[in-house]
């Protein structure tokens, strides 16, 4: 188990930091256990220092914690998806609304620019999701909400490696609509319609819930014949 070596400050953050790292890069799957021991000695942290990190990962809802179990990445159900997705599709539209006027258009446009570029040179797909978040990110930031922004980083983790999965059963699904479904966004943040801002960006997150799902039963079928 390789893991980049946490700094002096703030040992928890830092760990909570790394932790999340390698969940979101594959190190830790789904439903896989962390042990606290084995995390310090490969932090070069205390285990005080991992048990408060995976305290923060829990309250972002990317593991979970129960007596006498230990602590585990969580797993991707449906049930899972549905929530998520849901939940997210409600702070996106809300974000849309408030971010019409607010919002740097040209940063936005520079990222589905870069996002476009990489897809054409044949960047991974992680590459082109990494772009993806700091662009919903950018418009969650423009709202001016900071409650709503608070929420946003509530689910922020697992909508992460929920679209790491997407990506993972699927990736050329989410290649093929990545770039045109960000560029709609900031054509619709432009003319300022709120009505349609917020129909496009809870669509655009629906979309997305239908296909993980989809993919997700496929999976399961595919494991149990």
């Amino acid at each position: 188990m390789e893991l980049r070596k946490a700094d002096r400050r703030g040992l928890a953050d830092t760990a909570a930091d790394l932790i999340r790292e390698a969940i979101l890069g594959g190190v830790f799957p789904p439903g896989s256990p962390l042990r606290e021991v084995e995390l310090a000695a490969s932090l070069d942290v205390s285990r005080g220092s991992v048990r408060e990190g995976l305290a923060v990962l829990e309250r972002e809802g990317l593991v979970r914690s129960a007596w006498h179990r230990g602590t585990k990445v969580i797993d991707l159900t449906a049930r899972d998806a549905e929530e998520v997705y849901s939940v997210r599709a409600a702070l996106e539209g809300l974000a849309g609304r408030g971010a019409i006027g607010r919002v740097d258009l040209d940063v936005l446009g520079g990222l589905v620019d870069g996002m476009a570029r990489r897809l054409a040179a044949g960047a991974p797909s992680d590459e082109l999701l990494a772009l993806d978040i700091e662009f919903h990110d950018a418009i969650y930031r423009a709202a001016g909400n900071r409650r709503l922004l608070e929420a946003w980083h509530a689910v922020r983790s697992q909508v992460h490696l929920f679209q790491l999965t997407r990506i993972r059963l699927g990736h050329h699904d989410y290649r093929a609509v990545v770039v045109d479904e960000h560029r709609e966004i900031v054509r619709l943040l432009d003319a300022g319609d709120a009505a349609e801002v917020t129909r496009f960006a809870e669509e655009h997150v629906h979309s997305a819930k239908r296909v993980l799902l989809a993919q997700l039963d496929g999976s399961t079928r595919d494991t149990s014949g």
